[in-house]
């Protein structure tokens, strides 16, 4: 089970339809596949070994998808680096994973260059038109002859770290398989979502972005096109739906809401959408019955997943409405338990945290582990399960309802935001003495973070410069989007910071 003997068998037997389409440019499954062995031939010539950790620093592009594909052949590991983090943040990924090669655009060499100084920096493969310095280019790679590629590992060894936001303040990276993708974006989404060789998938979020490394296994599994746009804009998906007849779009609620009324307004546009991926939070209620209303032949299909386990539990499109709060039902072949704080499995109708089992690791929807972070491994998992953090109940049918974050997450506009790693770019601030982060109700985005923030010195300061700061220490946006100064933060009996309270404080 590797990607690279769907990818051969893809190019066998679709050879000429399109494989991936972007703009101008289209790229068949046979060039896919040829394009993806060159670049895997040239990391292999270049030193690469199993196991080594390969940086994709790519825009939405058709290069982004055939370097991974030709990291993953070469035995490598691909790290994607997504392009909204700040320069701090992408030096700890630099630093963490330590890749031997870095994919960049001529645009982001410089980029790349500053947040990694004073490290042993990677080497550089500059995609472009034009040379930088005597770095390797992609277009060398595909010019140029290389010896046959060598035999590469079984495909429970990892092919991709995705860095997932931490309750400690630092991004943890967890290792994925090829096995991981092949089962969940291949056999599940056959037999759970219908997703086959027909289908035409658009791709409106970063490709470094773990949604659309899934799709990506729709592509590589089943031998569906994807089309991917370089950035999300409401009247350019109509218009991508339309041209190329799309029948999938994964989305989080705010790409719905923003979508809204673009589809109202050019309705024509959408209709070969037959089903719609919806994930990140829950989908409100309204939202839904104004997607079925507007596009009745597009089935939903919502979901409750994590970078780590995969997706936990599927909504059908029957009961979107039935059981609109709900997460769904768990999938089958993955044990789901809540339990206590003492790991004491509760009640039906109780409240627990959710723990997920999917067998071994790396074998099936679980991750194998996290990189460099082995008290966080110790701390995760428990004889298979692995512990979400997050907080839900099953009802008497079982559906499951996801109630709470136990890791104070903030969900907006589908990227997950941790409240601590906006905390500590705060608190780093010279004028901060401590900060609390919440998240509060959007309107578009479904939540936002709103900052409680008590100064050392000052009895004020212009709050607009705590929000710049925060966006030039984490992604921009991760940024508070309301800041409150407060003398003093509310404390529980235990001295920790009561954020209900800060809640109710925000509401008044």
């Amino acid at each position: 089970m590797k990607f690279a003997s769907y990818l051969a068998a893809g190019a066998r037997r679709y050879g000429s339809k399109p494989a991936l389409i972007c703009g101008n440019t289209t790229l068949t499954f046979s060039q896919l596949d040829e394009a993806s062995t060159r670049v895997a031939a040239a990391l292999q010539a270049n030193g690469v070994e199993p196991g080594d950790r390969i940086g994709i620093f790519l825009p939405n592009c058709i290069e982004f998808i055939v370097c991974f594909l030709g990291i993953v052949k070469a035995g490598g590991t691909g790290v994607p680096i997504n392009l909204k983090l700040a320069t701090p943040e992408v030096r700890f990924i630099v630093e963490d994973a330590a890749p031997k090669f870095i994919f960049v655009t001529q645009a982001r060499v410089a980029e790349l260059e500053a947040a990694t100084a004073g490290l042993e920096a990677p080497e550089n493969i500059v995609v472009g038109e034009a040379r930088v310095g005597d770095f390797l280019t992609y277009a060398e790679i595909q010019a140029n002859a290389y010896p046959p590629l060598r035999e590469t590992p079984v495909q429970t060894d990892a092919c991709i770290i995705s860095y997932t936001s931490g309750t400690t303040g630092r991004p943890k990276g967890a290792l994925l398989t090829q096995s991981n993708f092949i089962v969940m974006n291949g056999f599940l989404n056959a037999l759970y979502w219908g997703i086959q060789h027909e289908d035409r998938i658009l791709l409106t979020t970063p490709l470094a972005h773990r949604t659309a490394f899934a799709r990506l296994g729709n592509l590589v599994v089943f031998g569906a096109t994807l089309v991917i746009m370089p950035k999300f804009d409401a009247e350019e998906v109509a218009t991508a739906v339309m041209e190329h007849r799309i029948t999938i779009l994964g989305m989080v609620p705010t790409v719905g809401r923003l979508l809204i009324p673009t589809i109202m307004k050019h309705p024509a546009r959408f209709e070969s959408l037959r089903r719609i991926l919806a994930t990140g939070e829950a989908f409100p209620i309204d939202l839904k019955k104004e997607l079925m209303e507007w596009l009745p032949k597009a089935e939903i299909y919502s979901f409750y997943s994590m970078t780590e386990v995969g997706a936990v539990s599927l909504l059908l499109p029957p009961e979107q409405v039935s059981h609109a709060a709900s997460a769904g039902r768990v999938l089958p072949g993955l044990e789901v338990k809540l339990v206590d704080n003492d790991a004491v499995e509760v009640q039906q109708g109780e409240v627990g945290e959710v723990w997920v089992r999917s067998g071994e690791p790396g074998r099936f929807l679980t991750m194998l582990g996290y990189l460099n972070r082995p008290e966080a491994n110790a701390e995760s998992f428990d004889n298979g399960w692995f512990k979400t953090g997050d907080m839900a109940r099953f009802d008497q049918d079982d559906y499951i309802y996801i109630v709470d974050r136990k890791k104070d997450m903030v969900v907006s506009g589908g990227y997950n935001i941790y409240t601590k790693e906006v905390e500590m770019a705060l608190e780093s601030h010279p004028e901060v003495q401590q900060a609390a982060v919440i998240g509060v109700p959007d309107a578009v985005f479904g939540e936002a973070v709103a900052a409680f923030v008590v100064l050392k010195k000052l009895e004020t300061i212009d709050t607009d410069v705590l929000v710049e700061w925060v966006a030039t220490q984490i992604a921009s946006y991760k940024k508070p989007k309301y800041v409150r100064l407060i003398a003093t933060l509310p404390q529980n009996a235990g001295g920790k910071v009561h954020k209900q309270k800060l809640s109710e404080i925000f509401v008044k």
